[in-house]
């Protein structure tokens, strides 16, 4: 037989599912009128209101907007109080509430490549709208996960963001002066500090070209450092709100790096060099080929 599937009908219509056991006729009519409302106002700004389909698309955004905003208010609290929240705050509070988590979520990098274009408002609203699109357009007769999804991007994206923020550090205090350049590889310049961290000194590197990687490799070469005191001297340097995402790359590279597994042996240059800037990306510096 088939695993039966739980109902998990979008909150706002569980909350509506409980007006009959109330039998007050003006919360049904207000509420209906409030939902029509947000339905027109979404309509005009994120779907059409001037065709039926947009209509429909702003009706499933209105029905997981609200629900979203439920749920995060309320959690694991009963269908009923959800309807007592609607009834003493309103649709519309409930619905901002979930529509600023979205807005929020959608300021939030979703990956460690960043550009200039990252920060333009008309691809900011682009993307938000996408988003919103993406998390809370809910069939009132479906199962409806928006706020599992939501949750795990959130977590996804702080995760990413904490990265950035690392790096943009890493950058700031970069040996040879701050970094300004717009576009950033995150992953990069982290890949950058860790391996170039091996050599000892504490010296912070957060970006590189290929004469300074030779003079890197003979420089290790021929000392034999202990990269564990390198990297402890590296994590000294970096504030203690960017030590985890630095602690977890160099436990990733102490076993999984094959320039750094290859940089005590007969290797040749140019082939740990083609092995580096699979690491480094876009934050290798082009001094010469």
């Amino acid at each position: 037989m088939p695993a039966l599937v739980a109902e998990r009908l979008p909150r706002l219509v569980r909350a509506i599912r409980c007006l009959a056991a109330r039998g007050v006729e003006d919360e049904a009519v207000m509420l209906a009128d409030e939902l029509a409302g947000i339905t027109a106002m979404v309509a005009e700004k994120f779907t059409n209101d001037k065709t039926a389909d947009g209509i429909a698309r702003a009706h499933f955004l209105t029905v997981g907007g609200v629900s979203l905003g439920l749920e995060h208010v309320l959690g694991h609290e009963s269908d009923e109080a959800a309807l007592e929240f609607l009834v003493e705050h309103g649709a519309e509070h409930a619905f901002q509430i979930g529509f600023r988590l979205v807005r929020e979520l959608s300021q939030l990098p979703e990956d460690a490549l960043l550009g200039e274009y990252d920060n333009d408002p008309v691809y900011l609203q682009r993307r938000l709208k996408e988003l919103f699109s993406d998390l809370c357009s809910a069939d009132p007769g479906q199962n409806w996960s928006g706020p599992e999804r939501y949750a795990a991007q959130l977590v996804q994206r702080k995760q990413v963001q904490a990265v950035v923020f690392a790096a943009n550090w890493l950058r700031r205090h970069h040996h040879n002066g701050p970094i300004s350049d717009p576009d950033l590889n995150a992953e990069g310049v982290l890949a950058v500090a860790v391996i170039f961290a091996i050599e000892g000194g504490g010296r912070i590197v957060a970006r590189t070209g290929q004469k300074e990687f030779e003079r890197f490799v003979k420089g290790v070469r021929k000392s034999k450092p202990d990269f564990e005191a390198g990297w402890a001297q590296l994590l000294a340097k970096v504030p203690q709100q960017h030590q985890p995402v630095l602690a977890e790359r160099i436990a990733q590279y102490r076993t999984h790096c094959t320039v750094i597994e290859k940089i005590g042996s007969r290797t040749a240059m140019k082939t740990l060099f083609a092995e580096f800037e699979n690491y480094a990306g876009s934050e290798l510096d082009a001094d010469y080929s």
